[in-house]
């Protein structure tokens, strides 16, 4: 007999928590669905009011209008991943060696082709009056700093090449300064048909947009546990959801199932956001919508936002033990003072800029770096998409194609992806010598990007202890590590 999938119970984030997406954009707090009370029935039960969640059922009612569905979400959507992220819009074509070593060649190129697509209808959504995202389509730029990122992105463009796309190109130091004015980096590349959104705008859109056609949201109410079988039932606080199918879509805060569990773990990621400054920006020469990386391992991630600040984040990799998540998960003090360090490095002149809003994000990641898509053993219809690593919102459009074939069963191209249910899996080792790895393999990547970006040699003994991360390299590579 199948046991019940219980879920950890998420910590809401408290309102001066939030990140400065939701902040800025419902100040006075988001309007909210009435949670779940009694129990109802559903063809589909998704659980998670995030991107992921709110784009599959967008993608089933595209193919079905009059499909009957039902939105699980903890606390409000939007306020997990989806409103924490650092609104970087990009395609896969930077990841099709490791979408190649999953999917093969031919549907290597068609995804990364897909989330091109999504950003033509990010573009569309927007023009069209339908969801407003402040999108800006001025650019993804990633750049060297330090004589080992040199050239990295070059097997990338060779491989892109064999195929007819050409997404990227290369950057001098000059246009480097002049586009985000900082002179961190002497070469780059940039994808022109890219950008920076509000993620947080994105996903209260979708939601509105949904409600309005039908679709039943329940916010305030976390799934506690899931009953297996045919139909499954998920047990809420105040009710029960009796479903035929069941898409399991909370990003990290899925790792209390111990199934994905063994295959994905979970670590922070820090966000701040300065005081609004444009004179400034204006005065740097930067004045772009532009979202921007750089090529160290533990990657940067910044843009200007449309008010005239600066958003800068960058991966911790501080692991979260036994995938427990709790309120140093939405707000951390103490990871804010290395990415303010690397905001005065890149910035020298912004040093006296005062830091209006920080947050954590956690972030999911398997060892592929592509998102893995399933069904769970011996519970063919309750299914998951977890492991996004941090890039997602091009991304998930493109997955949300094949999880709405896979729920609605169609068996068309999307339906039949090979990254549904993948063969190629990395079992993560269990706790508790897990976190213990994590915390020694985090110091090294901070001792190897403080050595790099001195231009230093790197120790044996670093380069060991990171190679004990769970994670391969495919070639041609160029995504953010």
């Amino acid at each position: 007999m199948t046991s019940m999938l219980k879920f950890s119970q998420p910590v809401p984030a408290r309102p001066h928590e939030r990140s400065f997406w939701i902040q800025s954009t419902d100040p006075t707090g988001p309007e909210t669905s009435a949670p779940l009370r009694g129990n109802i029935s559903t063809p589909i039960a998704i659980v998670g009011g995030g991107l992921t969640g709110l784009w599959t059922a967008w993608r089933i009612l595209e193919q079905r209008p009059e499909q009957q569905l039902v939105i699980l979400e903890a606390d409000f959507c939007g306020s997990g991943a989806s409103g924490r992220n650092g609104g970087q819009v990009h395609t896969w074509y930077g990841s099709l060696g490791y979408l190649r070593a999953l999917v093969g060649k031919k549907e290597a190129i068609e995804l990364a082709r897909a989330t091109a697509d999504a950003i033509d209808e990010f573009e569309e959504l927007q023009q069209s009056g339908e969801i407003d995202m402040d999108l800006r389509l001025d650019g993804w730029i990633r750049g060297a700093s330090a004589k080992a990122h040199e050239g990295i992105w070059e097997g990338a463009a060779a491989d892109l090449a064999q195929h007819g796309d050409t997404p990227y190109r290369p950057l001098d130091a000059e246009e480097l300064k002049e586009r985000t004015g900082s002179a961190s980096s002497y070469e780059g590349l940039i994808e022109d048909r890219a950008g920076s959104m509000n993620p947080y705008k994105l996903a209260r859109g979708l939601r509105k947009r949904l409600i309005e056609k039908g679709v039943t949201i329940y916010e305030g109410t976390p799934v506690e546990a899931i009953a297996p079988g045919r139909p499954a039932r998920l047990k809420t606080p105040r009710g029960v959801v009796t479903a035929d199918q069941v898409l399991i879509a909370t990003n990290a805060w899925a790792g209390s199932i111990p199934e994905i569990n063994r295959y994905m773990y979970s670590v922070d990621g820090q966000v701040i956001v300065t005081e609004p400054i444009p004179e400034r920006l204006d005065a740097l020469g930067w004045k772009s919508g532009a979202s921007i990386a750089d090529s160290q391992m533990q990657v940067l991630y910044w843009q200007r936002t449309v008010d005239g600040r600066v958003l800068l984040g960058q991966g911790s990799g501080l692991p979260i033990y036994k995938a427990k998540l709790g309120p140093k998960n939405n707000r951390n003090p103490k990871l804010v003072p290395p990415v303010v360090r690397e905001l005065h490095r890149l910035y020298p002149s912004l040093s006296d800029v005062k830091i209006d809003y920080d947050w954590v994000g956690p972030i999911d990641i398997v060892a592929t770096h592509i998102p893995m898509l399933g069904t769970l053993e011996q519970q063919p219809n309750v299914l998951y998409a977890v492991g996004w690593s941090g890039t997602a919102l091009a991304q998930i459009p493109a997955v949300a194609r094949i999880l709405a074939s896979r729920l609605l069963g169609i068996d068309d191209k999307w339906g039949r992806s090979k990254l549904f249910n993948q063969n190629r899996r990395t079992r993560i080792f269990p706790e508790p010598l897990r976190f213990i790895g994590a915390n020694l393999v985090r110091l090294a990547v901070i001792n190897r990007v403080r050595r790099e970006i001195q231009n230093k040699r790197v120790d044996p003994i670093t380069k060991f202890l990171v190679s004990l991360m769970p994670r391969y390299r495919a070639p041609g590579e160029v995504a953010p590590d």
